[in-house]
């Protein structure tokens, strides 16, 4: 019968505890903008008029573009009445009306046409973009397994320059999964621009060239193994 070897290191069975780290660049799945459409009118109605054709004119506009329109949200909505300075009575000088709407987008030609024609409309401003993975993206999978080989080559290298060989492995956990901080990774590469209020751009403006900025996926390991008795 074959001893099994211990959890913990013994002299017979020294245990030998490494970390396996990933770092994969890779092209981004989606683009996320956000645009602002905005009203003022001198009653409460004019305003909401405005404020809901703009929007229902940006709705129709990114629902125009099918599949590549991945996510379209309406976020929040205000409408602010504008007192009128050094007014004693709250006489109200105007109202203004805002919609905040995140379109996230696969297609990233499409996204280049649409950020043009929705930065050409009135009143409306549009921030972005920023690229990202989806939270299933193969990428996340690749940087595991990546850093998964790198612990394993890692510990045999260690075993190695003992004459020993790993004959078990007694523990793999992500970082973080053993009651230690995880490191905060650099924030998501994002490629940022702000078209201000339109209304002035030319007819039928050239679509935006838009180059995507690579994503930077971790991940990180523990793991530990058993190796047979070193040669000292």
């Amino acid at each position: 019968m074959t001893d099994t070897p211990p959890s913990y290191g013994t002299p017979e069975h020294p245990r030998v505890a490494v970390r396996g780290d990933a770092r994969l660049q890779v092209e981004p799945e989606t683009a996320r903008i956000t645009i602002t459409v905005t009203a003022r009118g001198k009653d409460r109605r004019n305003a909401l008029e405005d404020l809901t054709r703009r929007n229902n004119h940006v709705l129709e506009l990114a629902r125009s573009y099918g599949p590549a329109m991945e996510k379209l949200e309406t976020g929040a909505f205000s409408i602010t009445p504008e007192l009128t300075p050094q007014s004693r009575n709250e006489k109200i000088r105007a109202y203004h009306g805002r919609v905040h709407i995140t379109a996230v987008l696969n297609d990233f030609t499409a996204l280049g046409e649409f950020t043009t024609r929705v930065a050409d409309l009135e009143m409306t401003r549009v921030n972005g973009p920023w690229w990202g993975l989806r939270p299933d993206s193969p990428a996340h999978a690749d940087a595991r397994r990546q850093a998964v080989r790198e612990a394993v080559q890692r510990a045999r290298e260690y075993a190695d320059a003992l004459g020993a060989q790993l004959t078990a492995l007694v523990e793999l956990a992500d970082l973080g999964a053993e009651n230690t901080a995880p490191p905060v990774p650099a924030a998501p590469g994002a490629m940022r621009g702000r078209a201000a209020f339109g209304g002035a751009a030319p007819e039928d403006a050239p679509a935006l060239d838009l180059e995507p900025q690579r994503q930077t996926v971790y991940a990180q390991v523990n793991a530990r193994f058993i190796m047979s008795p070193p040669k000292l």
